[in-house]
């Protein structure tokens, strides 16, 4: 029904997506996801789980996350509420932008999407309140596959919009290691997962 903006980022393989949006003095109408309309822009995922995350209050940062070997994912995320900046990190030795990351406005009102690869480091920063975060995954969660890096990695140095010091962060991503750390055993090969 309606028509994809596929934008794309300074990140190899990674894309926001535009979805058309129709609105009106009521309100407006997207569709957020169509399989088949994603297949005819040659994006072929099969999407088998969705996940939702609520932030009560701006200043929440999540992140920085991915999911190791088979278990690794790609996902495609939406804001229903609120606005997040939402940074990705290529992790995939001899990727083109191996080491790199960008942040992005992500909101309700911009409808935007962001498709993030598999071996891509994953966070966000609500800059309002009552952020409902949304996003498709490939693979499942597995527990055990479950990593990260540090959000305030030095090697890295992402200018979140946020003074660090104010933000409301969990004691697992207080924890991260560094991404020298990670590289020891980096599982993520550009090209082969």
């Amino acid at each position: 029904m309606g028509k994809l903006k596929i934008i794309s980022t300074q990140l190899q393989d990674a894309k926001i997506i535009e979805p058309e949006v129709f609105g009106d003095q009521r309100g407006f109408f997207t569709e957020s996801y169509s399989k088949r309309d994603y297949q005819k822009l040659g994006l072929n995922f099969d999407f088998i789980q969705d996940n939702q995350s609520l932030s009560q209050t701006a200043g929440v940062l999540r992140g920085l996350h991915f999911q190791r070997g088979e278990s690794a994912q790609t996902k495609l995320i939406h804001v229903v509420t609120g606005v997040v900046w939402d940074v990705i990190v290529d992790l995939r030795q001899g990727s083109p932008t191996y080491k790199k990351w960008e942040g992005f406005i992500i909101s309700a009102s911009n409808h935007r999407q962001l498709l993030v690869p598999r071996g891509f480091a994953h966070g966000f920063v609500t800059l309002t309140n009552n952020v409902n975060f949304l996003y498709k995954c490939d693979h499942y969660y597995d527990p055990a596959a479950d990593g990260g890096i540090s959000y305030c990695d030095p090697d890295l140095n992402i200018n979140w919009p946020i003074d660090l010091q104010q933000a409301i962060i969990s004691e697992k991503d207080a924890h991260q290691v560094l991404l020298r750390e990670f590289e020891k055993d980096n599982p993520f090969i550009y090209g082969k997962i």
